[in-house]
């Protein structure tokens, strides 16, 4: 239980500002074309392997792909992602499994404002 107190706090340590990640290109099919940077880089701070990484916009509630794309992110690594279900939205609701089967999940996070995440 401990555990997975600690595993969900990280979730929840969310950095906020800006990145500047994304580029001028046009929005590729299924992405909102609102002008908002959803791009974030998620780094994996709880000593297991990231095995995936989920978003639901909140308004929905439902879990879309994969983010990962099925490739683990190590402890201490980091990958980009870009988490926009093309509906315009900025909340969403992230959902992580680790190695060993924990789920931690992180309510609210907005896309807009978080250039940065830590699992």
């Amino acid at each position: 239980m401990l555990a997975r107190r600690h595993l969900t706090i990280a979730l929840m340590a969310v950095v906020l500002g800006a990145a500047g990640l994304a580029d001028a290109a046009p929005a590729p099919e299924g992405q909102s074309r609102d002008g908002q940077n959803r791009r974030v880089r998620v780094h994996n701070q709880t000593g297991v392997v990231l095995q995936k990484l989920q978003a639901a916009d909140v308004r929905t509630g439902t879990f879309g792909a994969d983010l990962l794309a099925g490739t683990p992110v190590a402890s201490g690594a980091s990958v980009p992602v870009t988490i926009d279900d093309g509906a315009g939205a900025c909340l969403y609701d992230l959902r992580a499994e680790l190695a060993g089967g924990q789920v931690c999940c992180c309510a609210r996070t907005s896309t807009s404002a978080a250039s940065r995440t830590t699992t």
